[in-house]
């Protein structure tokens, strides 16, 4: 495990200088790569919906880069193809597409798409734990609004690891923040799923600790996406705004740990 040094507490001003921003997005679009297009063709219906992609977390990821100055981390592979957020060896478990593919096929399109964007990722955590900075990385997904029956009566979900005070008291504190600034909006935390569940930030919590990771999942509901894959200006800005303020809130706070 990487260990991020202990620091004396620090003004709210100084920890806010160290922090490091990652953004990134699994679920970005439905792309079929041209290799594998045949092998999709049967299966159209199933690529555009909710089972393909994450619509509109591509460009909620980008504006919240954008806002933080975050390293971005995008795909637009479908997760049909290979599923970017999950541990190695369950990439292709939930496609009934490539569960029958062979293992050269299955290898190449690790080589080619899953690999890169996961080493990416624990790269730059890396590389900014060794600098003394310590990073916040927002993963951004969207869920459908309803799921086997059940309605989901939720418009953000917020997922960490309950036991990472880091991931904790931010998630507190930006739910608080949406609470102020999106009063009708329903925020929750750990909803619609669990923020220990496999995934990119579960594997990046094994390998930094609390101190200097904080990986949180954002979940918006896809009634809130447009036509056009976007969710409204307005709303965005919300949820940006809002992680602004429960940074800022965050950061005021005194601490020993962070």
């Amino acid at each position: 495990m990487t260990r991020a040094p202990m620091h004396a507490a620090r003004k709210p001003a100084q920890r806010a200088e160290r922090l490091a921003y990652l953004v990134t997005c699994e679920h970005g679009g439905n792309e079929i790569p041209p290799p594998y297009v045949a092998l999709f063709r049967p299966h159209q219906a199933l690529l555009e919906s909710h089972r393909g992609y994450d619509p509109g977390a591509l460009a909620l990821a980008q504006t919240l880069a954008c806002a933080l100055g975050a390293r971005l981390l995008t795909s637009t592979i479908s997760r049909l193809l290979v599923e970017l957020n999950r541990s190695p060896g369950r990439q292709f478990r939930y496609s009934p597409v490539m569960r029958n593919a062979t293992s050269a096929v299955r290898a190449e399109i690790c080589r080619h798409h899953y690999t890169p964007h996961w080493t990416a990722a624990e790269a730059f955590v890396r590389d900014a734990v060794a600098n003394g900075q310590h990073v916040v990385h927002v993963a951004s997904h969207s869920f459908t609004p309803s799921l086997d029956g059940d309605v989901r009566r939720t418009d953000v979900g917020l997922l960490y690891d309950p036991a990472r005070e880091f991931e904790r008291s931010l998630c507190v504190a930006w739910q608080a923040a949406l609470a102020a600034r999106m009063p009708q909006w329903t925020a929750r935390r750990n909803y619609p799923y669990r923020g220990t569940g496999d995934g990119l930030t579960r594997y990046l919590r094994t390998r930094f600790e609390d101190a200097s990771y904080c990986g949180i999942e954002l979940e918006i509901n896809q009634k809130h996406v447009r036509d056009n894959g976007s969710i409204a200006p307005d709303e965005c800005e919300a949820v940006v705004a809002a992680l602004r303020d429960g940074l800022a809130a965050w950061t005021s706070q005194p601490s020993d740990s962070h």
